[in-house]
């Protein structure tokens, strides 16, 4: 079983091992599972009940007071349509969708209801919605229960759509012509478990559908010819090489998700122990091997993407760290995302801890990737080819989901649980889903940017103990107030850890138009490992912030 424990929420900023990957999602599938609620008791387990509210809780809980606790907990209640600049939420429609998978086309936006069991499509420009209610959905009718939805396909036809649905072992089709569902079970007998956790899915240019679980060491290939509605006919499995992780127990070994280059005919696939070693592996469908790429420190890599040059990029859940692979030399390079915003945890200052958890990932416009920061409460966007990193804050935060004051006002602790996202059909923005607040929520990308940073150097290297000066120029795009920010690979939170950095300004008041030019000075730690880091600099405002990447060598 996953690592669960009872401190798994309240820790998050804490414990990075007990990645939300299994406490804020998996936690629902065991202590809020409809089995707990025994038809022939009125109470439910203690060890099950969350433990992010701060009092304590009383030893027995009636059915109705867990349904209450759930609701208060998942289904975001008093959740608001909040907005900024660049952020507008839409509340949802039906009451406690939680909304996972989401995806766009012409058509509009299309997003998975875990609870209710339905697909739904969203309307932007008359702001309705339109319900497709899942043929089957065994969560659907019990009121503390729901069924993880991680991913949603447009199929190799391109008039459907494909997901996965944890709770029945299923991957499902919706026909956009005719509006019907279609499932397939899988083929698995996880005694452990009851099904593999069907977690990620993608498709090549030959007629098949490959998947994986997040309990199950297999990757799963179907041959869309040969799979009919309500059986398992044409679905195979191929188990994945786990000898890295041969010291661990194997129930604890996972996998993230999985891609298709098509061109190349390779299925990527990122497997893990959470918070303790992870990899990356390549399967060739041609002649059916595999090459294992190696991720050094990084613990818990989820979510990967495919760049225009081949590259692999991916994020890892159990740090603030985002990385590049090269698949021709096994090159790893990791970025960061900046600190943590003190607005996570009510203004508290939690030293060395403070991690973003990069999560799900995507392909953006202009060949950028586009990320969440599950617990930095961001949406970012990573340009390669500029080494710009532009973070967007999300206006929510929900309390019960960080270390807060049970007594702290609405939207100033916590965060908004951003889970999955996409980038819009135009090109011009980005969608994403708040799981436990009812909504989803959109960034125009479209809006310029309020400044712009360029620095120099680029790059450098540098002895231990040694200093070297950035030259940052801000330049406004209107009148604004900024602070710079830095954060560098030399730690897993981003901190600069036993470096030291020092910015000649700290805040900056800018006119329109107006450019300035103020110094970074870091000093390398002795305690830094020789080796290749990135730092990364910029500014923020309250909404977004823009940092640039500089590579370091450390001699």
């Amino acid at each position: 079983m996953r690592c669960i424990t009872l401190s798994c929420l309240k820790n998050l900023h804490l414990k990075p091992f007990l990645s939300v990957f299994f406490c804020c999602t998996v936690l629902l599938l065991i202590f809020y599972n409809s089995t707990l609620v025994s038809n022939n008791s009125n109470s439910v387990s203690p060890l099950m009940i969350p433990t992010v509210f701060a009092q304590p809780q009383p030893m027995e809980l009636s059915k109705q007071q867990a349904i209450e606790t759930y609701q208060n907990q998942f289904c975001g209640l008093d959740s608001k349509p909040n907005s900024n600049e660049y952020i507008k939420e839409i509340l949802l429609e039906n009451q406690c969708e939680m909304p996972l998978a989401v995806i766009s086309d012409n058509d509009g936006i299309w997003y998975i209801s875990t609870k209710t069991g339905a697909l739904l499509l969203y309307n932007e420009q008359n702001n309705t919605f339109i319900k497709y209610d899942i043929s089957l959905w065994s969560s659907r009718d019990k009121p503390i229960d729901s069924s993880n939805v991680w991913d949603i396909k447009k199929g190799s036809d391109g008039a459907s759509f494909w997901f996965p649905d944890e709770k029945q072992n299923l991957i499902w089709k919706f026909n956009k012509k005719d509006k019907t569902f279609e499932h397939f079970q899988i083929p698995a007998n996880e005694t452990s478990f009851g099904g593999i956790y069907p977690v990620s899915l993608d498709f090549d240019n030959k007629g098949n559908i490959y998947f994986v679980g997040i309990r199950s060491p297999f990757l799963w290939i179907g041959n869309l010819s040969e799979m009919k509605n309500g059986t398992s006919d044409g679905i195979s499995s191929v188990p994945l090489p786990v000898d890295i992780f041969k010291d661990v127990d194997p129930m604890l070994i996972t996998t993230g998700s999985l891609l298709v280059d098509k061109d190349n005919n390779n299925v990527w696939i990122s497997m893990l122990v959470f918070g303790y070693k992870g990899q990356i592996l390549k399967y060739n469908i041609n002649d059916k091997s595999f090459k294992q790429y190696d991720l050094g420190d990084l613990p818990s890599p989820v979510a990967m993407v495919l760049d225009e040059a081949g590259n692999i990029w991916g994020t890892d859940h159990g740090t603030s760290i985002f990385f590049k692979l090269d698949p021709v030399n096994g090159k790893l390079t990791k970025f960061v995302t900046t600190p943590a915003s003190l607005k996570i945890t009510g203004g508290k200052k939690i030293e060395g801890n403070s991690y973003t958890l990069p999560y799900w990932i995507n392909k953006g416009a202009n060949n950028s990737i586009i990320f969440n920061e599950h617990i930095g409460n961001k949406i970012a966007k990573f340009f390669p080819d500029s080494l710009t990193l532009i973070e967007y804050w999300i206006p929510s935060q929900n309390k019960l989901f960080a270390q807060c004051q049970l007594d702290s006002p609405p939207d100033t602790c916590g965060i908004a649980n951003a889970l999955q996202l996409a980038p819009g059909y135009n090109n011009q923005s980005i969608w994403f889903t708040e799981w436990s607040q009812n909504k989803i929520g959109k960034i125009d990308t479209s809006i310029p940017l309020p400044f712009s940073v360029s620095v120099e150097p680029k790059n450098f290297t540098v002895t231990k103990g040694e200093s070297k000066e950035i030259k940052m120029q801000i330049t406004a795009n209107k009148d604004i107030s900024l602070n710079p920010i830095s954060s560098a690979t030399f730690t897993p939170t981003g901190d600069l850890g036993t470096s030291y950095g020092i910015f000649s300004e700290n805040t900056l008041q800018l006119k329109e138009g107006e450019s300035k030019e103020i110094s970074f000075v870091i000093t390398i730690s002795n305690d830094v490992a020789m080796g290749d880091y990135v730092l990364m600099v910029g500014a923020e405002e309250d909404s977004l912030s823009i940092s640039k990447a500089i590579f370091i060598k450390v001699i």
